[in-house]
């Protein structure tokens, strides 16, 4: 299954984000569903949710009332899609010399979920060999 990030709902990739980045914080990367409904601001029932769609696509395992962890291609997905918000930030701090660090980063995650793989790799390039002017 090699699943493309434009073939994965934005809703789901937000999720996917966001215990990919809980998780590096924890022994073995197994995650709660309090974690994620504290740091997504959201409901636990609503986690729940999410957990069983992302369960059934295989990007997550997870059994209900135990904790999370990110499958080979879920964590796959999580990390195009840090690559890419790295991306978007650098963009916006360096490029466009934006200063205001939570708007970028604001602006990074709410972009970073319709960038293609061939925007990626002309954003990289153009970075590359983007000086500061």
């Amino acid at each position: 299954m090699n699943s493309k990030i434009s073939d994965i709902p934005e809703s789901y990739q937000r999720y996917l984000d966001e215990i990919y980045l809980i998780s590096r914080t924890k022994k073995g990367g197994w995650v709660s569903n309090r974690e994620i409904a504290e740091s997504l601001n959201v409901e636990p029932a609503s986690v729940t949710g999410m957990l069983e769609k992302l369960t059934k696509k295989g990007l997550i395992k997870w059994e209900p009332r135990k904790a999370i962890r990110l499958t080979e291609e879920g964590k796959k997905i999580a990390k195009q899609l840090n690559e890419i918000h790295a991306l978007l930030y650098q963009f916006f701090a360096k490029v466009l010399k934006m200063e205001d660090e939570d708007a970028i980063d604001n602006l990074s995650c709410e972009i970073e979920h319709h960038i293609t793989r061939d925007v990626k790799n002309s954003l990289e390039k153009f970075l590359s060999n983007y000086k500061d002017g």
